[in-house]
């Protein structure tokens, strides 16, 4: 890009500050009006919600904003690449984007948009939208280079069902070929593919693996999302609770995402997790005790002890030398273990704060707040890890 189109572009930024949503609200109505196989990929409940509407807008709003120098934006296209990867997204996709967004902008702005902002935008997205190929096919190559690895949906069979609480169910998954499973890091998740009858389409979710790898078959745990009081509940999710059972088959894609345990370091882990962000955690606190090297802060926080799982597992952690704390938002005589939640970040710390690593996975209130609470404790953000469920950040 040449510097008067850089300038152009940062021109557009008070326009996205007001009305990035209402444009990329236009542009996925536009896109998945003219080109429907799209509605395949794309989450149609965060549709429905608003919630990538409003992702893709900050995400745009950020662009602009660094134009000068995009790489500060590289961690977050990292994590969106791994995203895009579990999705099947390809390079013939932004194309198809492009063309959208670009005319989103022309029929938003209207007569705002002169060409040479249009010219601007194109080479702006062009030069995106090849880092982002790039990425991805670097990472589609290491998934088929990986041992058991494949590139795109791979059908699998549910071999278990397994509840772990009163909204969490696991899901053991051989693959139908009878093919090696893949090696993975603890932390990563996978994408699967199911067709809902209701909305005619497929529609595919991204879940943690939940154990370590080297098992006999690939663990997910799944939570039955009901209703919020801001969003319906989970056509997926409450799918595969109801109608998925031993035997019948799913789609997978290949293991993705950069939330991952830093094996290489000796420092030790502080696990922060709330809710279903405890999935994950299970992977990498397991593989921690395997190694036995380091030191675990387990530290989980749920509404009761009927929706805590896999409690066995981190009871374990605590019978063999790891510090495990509990906090509920409901408690009661049984909960002699547990403590009422919130908690003070200052009552799970390891003795040497700054020395240790934290892992957050968690809803998105949870994550902010404590990830505030970290730096303000003087953690270097090098030694915090999050996962976000979910379209957005925090």
């Amino acid at each position: 890009m040449n510097e008067q189109q850089k300038a152009l572009v940062r021109a557009t930024i008070p326009v996205l500050q007001s009305s990035g949503v209402a444009l990329t609200s236009h542009f996925y109505q536009r896109m998945l009006s003219h080109n429907p196989e799209l509605k395949h990929i794309f989450n149609q409940g965060h549709q429905g919600a608003g919630r990538q509407q409003q992702a893709l807008a900050g995400a745009v709003l950020a662009y602009a904003q660094h134009i000068d120098d995009p790489s500060v934006l590289l961690p977050v296209v990292e994590r969106i690449a791994h995203k895009h990867v579990s999705l099947g997204i390809r390079a013939e996709h932004y194309a198809i984007v492009g063309k959208h967004l670009l005319t989103s902008i022309q029929e938003v702005l209207g007569d705002a948009a002169s060409a040479e902002l249009i010219d601007a935008w194109a080479a702006a997205y062009g030069e995106l939208a090849q880092l982002f190929i790039g990425l991805e096919n670097t990472l589609y190559q290491q998934s088929v280079d990986n041992t058991g690895g494949w590139s795109g949906w791979k059908p699998f069979r549910i071999v278990r069902k397994q509840p772990e609480s009163e909204e969490i169910t696991s899901f053991y998954l051989q693959p139908i070929d009878g093919g090696r499973l893949p090696n993975y890091q603890p932390g990563q998740y996978i994408s699967v593919r199911v067709y809902v009858e209701e909305l005619g389409i497929f529609q595919p979710r991204q879940y943690s693996l939940s154990d370590i790898a080297g098992g006999s078959a690939l663990r997910i745990s799944v939570k039955r999302q009901g209703a919020g009081e801001t969003s319906p509940e989970g056509k997926v999710s409450n799918l595969l609770h109801s109608q998925y059972d031993v035997g019948q088959i799913v789609e997978l894609s290949a293991p993705a995402g950069e939330f991952v345990l830093q094996q290489s370091s000796e420092r030790p882990v502080v696990l922060l997790s709330g809710g279903v962000g405890i999935t994950p955690m299970i992977a990498i606190s397991r593989t921690l005790a395997q190694q036995g090297k380091r030191d675990i802060h387990f530290v989980h926080s749920a509404r009761n002890r009927h929706v805590h799982a896999f409690r066995d597992v981190s009871d374990s952690l605590a019978e063999n030398g790891a510090k495990v704390h509990y906090f509920y938002d409901q408690t009661d005589a049984q909960d002699q273990h547990a403590r009422p939640a919130p908690f003070a970040l200052t009552d799970v710390l390891p003795e040497a704060p700054h020395d240790a690593e934290y892992y957050l996975c968690g809803p998105a209130a949870f994550m902010r707040h404590y990830l505030s609470e970290l730096k303000a404790h003087g953690v270097p953000e090098t030694q915090i890890f999050a996962e976000a469920f979910g379209s957005g950040g925090v």
